[in-house]
């Protein structure tokens, strides 16, 4: 018999609400078996996205509701089979900039801070940067440069639909007060049509290419939702390489700076190719996050007569 209020109407029966902590701990331990890289993180952050706060403040929201909690299960079921943490939160991150990202565009990658990182020592005592940034993808490296330099004119180009679309749609969410923060242009970066007004007028060109050499194992997240094109760069994964070094050289004036990120086996190869040209002087390589060759910067010169 259902209990009724003294006033003779049903009575309300409160449901139980359940311990946030145990839901995480059980999401970890499910992510763990799924050999999920960061399960905790990945946890949190999924619980974090949910409740609309931060994975900082989750301490501060000790129970959820029963609902909810089946809500956390479906994504947390979702993580397990390998789909991004970001496609699940429609997120990701490249140092202090936010992007929207999905199916049909590359995942920004901690990695790549280092490289934004540099990009932007290099032109803080350049005023009004020009930049250009190949192979933009989402757009991160191209509005993370913006988003840090407001006085800078930043071009960027994605060849890929898909990608383009994305690069746009985020685009349009950094406007600020003015226009779009970024000129985006649709097209192969070997177009020379696509990019003469700029040639020898950058400062800067930053690139994040595909590099993976073709048949090199990578994780579900990569191999099953990166578009495959933005990841494999051929047998040694240098064919969009190759000719991307000549256009970063016309674009670059004399004084300016490029960096191409890499796979962390072409520490050797990718700095050869850029030393070859003698148009680019200081050639460097360096680390990522995790101290593994990552990224390859070089100097345009100005070569003397013959």
């Amino acid at each position: 018999m259902r209990p009724t209020a003294p006033n003779g109407s049903p009575e309300v029966v409160p449901v139980a609400r359940e311990s946030l902590r145990v839901q995480i701990m059980a999401a970890v331990a499910k992510l763990t078996e799924a050999g999920v890289g960061s399960p905790q993180f990945d946890a949190e952050e999924l619980a974090a996205h949910l409740l609309g706060t931060t994975r900082t403040r989750l301490g501060l929201l000790p129970l959820v509701e029963p609902e909810w909690t089946e809500r956390y299960r479906a994504l947390v079921d979702r993580r397990a089979a390998r789909v991004p943490l970001q496609h699940l939160t429609g997120e990701a991150y490249l140092g202090r900039t936010t992007v929207q990202v999905g199916p049909g565009v590359f995942i920004p990658r901690p990695e790549t801070e280092v490289l934004l990182e540099w990009a932007l020592q290099s032109i803080e005592d350049v005023p009004n940067p020009v930049v250009v940034d190949l192979c933009a993808g989402s757009g991160a490296i191209a509005l993370g440069i913006a988003q840090a330099r407001p006085d800078a004119r930043v071009h960027a180009v994605e060849r890929a639909a898909g990608a383009l679309a994305w690069a746009r749609r985020n685009a349009e969410l950094h406007i600020d007060g003015g226009g779009t923060p970024i000129d985006l242009r649709g097209g192969d970066f070997n177009d020379q049509r696509l990019l003469t007004d700029l040639d020898g007028t950058a400062d800067l060109v930053t690139a994040n290419p595909p590099y993976v050499p073709d048949g090199t194992p990578v994780e579900p997240e990569v191999g099953e939702h990166d578009p495959a094109e933005a990841v494999f760069g051929g047998a040694d994964g240098l064919d969009v390489i190759r000719p991307l070094i000549s256009v970063c050289a016309a674009l670059l004036k004399p004084g300016g700076f490029l960096a191409i990120e890499h796979d962390d086996t072409q520490g050797e190869s990718v700095p050869a190719l850029l030393s070859a040209r003698r148009v680019l002087a200081d050639v460097t390589d360096h680390p990522d996050l995790t101290g593994r060759p990552r990224f390859v910067t070089a100097r345009r010169v100005t070569l003397p007569p013959r």
